[in-house]
């Protein structure tokens, strides 16, 4: 589901072969039976950008943390499950790495029940976490943060530790493409500080041309990161004080080059703007695990949260400008960063050996 889980897969495969290992990385929603996959995928899609009350409503009954029974996605992840075995067969795979909640509960399941033999770490990259990350039959979880570390050793009895994120390399050190970026925003708006404005890949995003438009009046540069929405990027194509980029590989560049971002959903863009030292403020987040995740970054310390204009303006009017709010914000950001995940699934392979 967009492409935060796809990155992380991504890094986590450069590593593990920059490393001299084989890395595979597989979709589960792939693996599902033809056109379900698919499926799911285009209903969270408009669900989000649309109808953001159903996901909502989605996420109150089958994921948000809880006691009593509530349905599990196991039963939608089994229909995976001979594919995934299949490929695991093939490869001669030594560990299988969930990096989506889906795929955890389809690998805890082909454990607990005995068919899967090799170690399932699941890599969960959510801030706050929900319970359809959660199985008992996976061997361990490394996560974000110690409070989520402590949340999974709660709710089951599997070994959590934090890793801290998984970010490419290129964010931490200034990016060559950043002054182009810088030039290219000083032709735009002479003058007023850039301020990216994170959408995700599918462009979703609550009140995003409003939002865009105060912030305009107000003296910024808004560049909105529109993804693949084109028309969010058409609506907001036509307004002098706004810049609306499509889909955009140069992240790093534009993380370096910008002043602070206004997230939506505590996701990896979220993440990659800790690494390359740009403070965040969450605003109008996304429901469901979008608007817990924003939450649990600003009561970290990680972020601003701005509940309003006012607030935003204000917590803008703070971390966009070089001082000691800015340089507060930034220190704890990058503490966040800690050990290699890689390292830590290698660690896991050596002890099952």
């Amino acid at each position: 589901m967009g492409s935060g889980h796809d990155t992380v897969a991504a890094e986590l495969a450069r590593r593990a072969w920059s490393s001299g290992h084989e890395a595979h990385v597989v979709d589960v929603l792939g693996l599902l039976p033809p056109g379900l996959g698919m499926g799911l995928r285009s209903g969270y899609q408009a669900s989000v950008r649309s109808f953001p009350w159903a996901y909502a409503a989605v996420y109150r009954v089958f994921l948000r943390r809880g006691t009593g029974r509530r349905p599990s996605g196991v039963s939608l992840a089994r229909l995976a499950g001979d594919r995934l075995m299949a490929l695991v067969q093939d490869t001669r795979a030594d560990m299988v790495v969930p990096v989506f909640h889906l795929g955890a509960q389809l690998t805890g399941h082909l454990r607990s029940q005995g068919r899967l033999r090799v170690p399932s770490v699941v890599v969960l990259i959510d801030f706050a976490v929900h319970r359809q990350w959660l199985h008992e039959g996976n061997d361990r979880y490394l996560c974000v943060t110690d409070q989520a570390a402590e949340e999974v050793r709660q709710d089951i009895s599997v070994p959590a530790d934090a890793a801290g994120p998984v970010v490419a390399p290129e964010f931490f050190a200034p990016a060559a493409t950043a002054a182009l970026w810088a030039r290219r925003f000083e032709r735009h708006a002479p003058g007023r500080p850039p301020v990216l404005l994170s959408a995700g890949a599918w462009g979703a995003g609550s009140r995003l041309p409003g939002t865009a438009r105060l912030l305009a009046a107000r003296g910024f540069l808004p560049v909105v990161l529109c993804g693949r929405n084109e028309r969010l990027r058409s609506t907001l194509s036509g307004d002098a004080g706004v810049l609306a980029l499509g889909w955009s590989a140069d992240m790093p560049g534009l993380l370096h080059a910008a002043r602070a971002l206004v997230d939506n959903a505590a996701g990896q863009t979220a993440v990659q703007a800790l690494a390359a030292e740009l403070p965040v403020v969450g605003y109008r987040p996304l429901p469901g695990h979008g608007a817990d995740g924003v939450r649990r970054m600003a009561a970290l310390g990680l972020s601003d949260l701005a509940v309003d204009e006012r607030e935003l303006l204000d917590a803008l009017g703070r971390i966009a400008v070089a001082g000691p709010d800015r340089k507060r914000r930034t220190a704890q950001g990058r503490a966040l960063f800690r050990d290699d995940v890689l390292t830590r699934l290698l660690t896991v392979i050596d002890t099952a050996a």
